[in-house]
């Protein structure tokens, strides 16, 4: 009987404080898909990152004019650095196609280039990618070396930039999830106003408090646990659509940006979490101060 009670009294409250019971799911959908996708973002670009940086590459430009002696030279030094893990020579052949490879959406910056104009180059593979400045320090300058390049400090750029954006969209979350359980709490209370006759008839005849207030806790919970359901949904999508971007469109670079089964089911798991404590730390605290007083 006291379950039967219990959900009956549970979609009466819901039914009769509908729009602002929706408004509240709406808020705590919201602000869970926003901690969702960071979450999600947060994991992907920590694959990366480490791929990313496992495949660092120091590209070392030769001038147009070098030297065999000086080529040597610096062949040399690169099989003594014990830093350096393997290198070979990129011909201007290969480097012009791999230059009309990379722009290939560019085609009129492709086609102002010459071959001429691209020079060759050694790539160097680094045992730790945190020597890369050092390494490049040693080369750059030398006789027969135009530039050192290397693709640490865009990772690292990278990284910072996913960071930051990461942090930014936390923090929105984490507003409107205080948002969302303020307006959980007065859907509460509103619903426990329009009630308090019943209420105080309640008390009268002998109902205790956790009585009382469960069927409200249960609005609260409901309430929130609908939103983390409709983000979970939400999240599934922005994981299916990332898949889908760097596959159809042949992102290179986000090709380490791989998102696992398991990395869904964590972030469904603290989504749905998240709404539950969110409806409930609401719901209990406006039922906890209309009965104290």
């Amino acid at each position: 009987m006291s379950v039967k009670y219990f959900a009956s009294e549970t979609g009466t409250n819901l039914w009769r404080n509908r729009l602002m019971s929706l408004a509240a799911i709406f808020t705590v959908a919201i602000s869970l898909s926003l901690v969702g996708s960071a979450l999600l973002i947060k994991q992907g670009v920590s694959t990366a990152t480490a791929e990313w940086k496992g495949n660092v590459q120091l590209l070392i430009f030769l001038q147009p004019k070098i030297s065999p002696t000086e080529f040597k030279a610096v062949e040399d030094q690169l099989r003594q650095l014990p830093a350096v893990k393997s290198f070979s020579y990129v011909p201007r052949a290969q480097a012009y196609s791999d230059f009309r490879h990379l722009l290939a959406n560019q085609p009129d910056l492709v086609n102002a280039v010459p071959k001429s104009a691209v020079p060759t180059f050694l790539r160097v593979s680094l045992v730790n990618p945190a020597e890369t400045k050092a390494v490049a320090a040693i080369f750059q300058g030398q006789p027969g070396v135009d530039t050192v390049n290397d693709n640490f400090s865009a990772i690292n750029t990278i990284t910072t930039v996913s960071n930051v954006a990461q942090t930014v969209i936390l923090a929105v979350a984490i507003i409107l999830l205080v948002s969302a359980a303020v307006l959980i709490l007065n859907v509460i209370r509103v619903a426990i106003f329009s009630r308090r006759r019943e209420v105080a008839v309640m008390r009268l005849v002998g109902a205790t408090n956790s009585f009382i207030q469960i069927p409200f806790m249960l609005e609260g919970l409901i309430q929130g646990l609908i939103g983390a359901l409709v983000a979970t949904g939400v999240v599934i999508l922005v994981k299916s659509l990332i898949g889908y971007a760097i596959s159809h469109f042949k992102m290179h670079l986000l090709g380490g940006f791989v998102l696992t089964n398991q990395n869904l089911i964590d972030t469904i798991a603290v989504i749905i979490f998240a709404g539950v404590v969110v409806g409930t730390l609401g719901s209990t605290i406006a039922v906890r101060r209309f009965l104290s007083t």
